[in-house]
């Protein structure tokens, strides 16, 4: 439970919010780079921490990130020319190369001095691990780009479905750092099974665990905190428990447990106060599926599930389309897809949950860490203070992993996790 003043300091992630500050001190993905693949092709829109801007790649591959609005007279970029090595708004004939330097002006005489005074406000920016990276704080700030621990390398296999979701992006990271409620909402999808550890194929996921109400245990980090969600296995109950470690790494993503055949990360990003860039994520090895087959298991495909926006025709007014008949059949939700599962919950609560008025129990304790890790860290940008992640020493985030398992009850689980403990410390 918070004050309303926590919630705020939580949750708004717009203007001079702390959260927002917080973010910006922080690589930011801000869109796939599938949505920006081809040279000379048409700008995007991106929208994000409430601001809006224009990305495009250039004549030799080169991506920009632009504030949307020409400086001229504040036309939208997005609607503009991408030749010849820069955008060019339609307004004016106004041209900028991906730094934001002025190539041209059409509606001013020849050799004019404003070429040399004005300039778009470009960000500094960074192609990694299927997504933009930009750095949206003062250009001189930006520190060297720091890979995401689901992309230690570039070349690492990896599947992302992206959905645009309208809700605050705090109830989404609470969804996604909550175990306890996968034995319920994806009962169907994640289902108990005679294996050795969580394992996967094109049909489901499987746990060796029957267990629904997890123990929770959580210790903070430098870049966050990770928690172990201890069940009793299928086998061996007596002597053993099944261990499930995830890692919140602040502000942006998670690294769930892994299973057999690739790890699982979400990335969530806020477009505004009440919207989110919410990424599922599947990367690893050669077992990772493809992107096409990962947006078809998660039932997350552009053009059949989604717009051309990334929003999602089940939505709030029809139900989620949830199968009231197939439930009668057995399935737990009548909603396909474990991404839309938990959609349907997050949208539910509301565009912005109220916090104050919550009831928690005790598999709610990372919910609890998350939201005084966050609340704390915001205040302290709020007084001048640096944002979580950045001081050092940093751990890089390449070392950083989940975990799940079968492990003798007499493991400690923060063993598994040394990474985070001598970060900690």
């Amino acid at each position: 439970m918070l004050t309303r003043k926590e919630n705020d300091l939580l949750t708004l992630v717009t203007g001079d919010a702390p959260m927002r500050q917080l973010m910006i001190q922080h690589w930011t993905p801000v869109c796939l780079i599938e949505e920006v693949a081809e040279p000379d092709g048409a700008p995007l829109r991106v929208e994000c921490l409430g601001e809006k801007y224009v990305a495009f790649r250039d004549s030799m591959g080169r991506v920009g990130l632009l504030d949307e609005l020409c400086p001229h007279r504040k036309a939208s970029l997005v609607y503009g020319r991408n030749e010849e090595c820069g955008l060019r708004c339609l307004y004016h004939g106004w041209k900028f190369d991906v730094e934001g330097k002025v190539l041209a002006m059409s509606s001013e005489p020849e050799g004019s001095p404003l070429m040399n005074k004005v300039s778009a406000r470009a960000y500094p920016v960074n192609e990694w691990g299927g997504f933009v990276w930009a750095w949206l704080g003062k250009a001189e700030n930006a520190p060297a780009f720091d890979p995401p621990a689901f992309a230690p390398a570039n070349d690492i296999p990896i599947a992302i479905l992206k959905i645009r979701v309208p809700a605050n992006w705090a109830q989404i990271h609470e969804g996604q750092i909550d175990s306890a409620h996968s034995s319920s909402l994806h009962s169907s999808d994640m289902k108990p099974a005679r294996v050795e550890g969580a394992a996967a194929d094109d049909r489901a996921w499987y746990r060796p665990s029957t267990d629904k109400s997890p123990r929770m245990q959580t210790e903070t980090t430098s870049y966050g905190f990770h928690y172990a969600a201890i069940r009793r296995p299928i086998k061996n109950a007596q002597t053993h428990n099944y261990l499930r470690i995830t890692e919140f790494v602040a502000p942006y993503y998670s690294l769930i447990p892994p299973n057999n055949n690739y790890n699982v990360a979400s990335v969530i990003v806020p477009i505004n106060d009440e919207e989110t860039a919410f990424h599922f994520i599947a990367w690893g090895d050669r077992n990772t599926p493809s992107t096409e087959d990962w947006r078809h298991f998660n039932h997350a495909v552009p053009g059949e599930d989604l717009d051309e926006l990334w929003r999602p025709n089940r939505r709030d007014d029809n139900n989620f389309l949830q199968d009231r008949d197939l439930m009668k059949e057995g399935n737990f939700t009548g909603i396909r897809g474990i991404p839309n599962q938990d959609i349907a919950m997050w949208v539910s609560m509301g565009a912005r949950v109220e916090r104050h008025s919550d009831t928690l129990g005790a598999s709610d304790l990372a919910i609890v860490e998350f939201r005084r890790l966050m609340v704390d860290a915001a205040s302290k940008i709020a007084e001048g203070g640096r944002a979580i992640g950045t001081e050092e020493p940093r751990l890089p985030q390449a070392q950083i992993a989940s975990r799940e398992g079968v492990y003798p009850k007499e493991t400690d689980w923060r063993d598994l996790t040394r990474h985070g403990r001598a970060a900690a410390e």
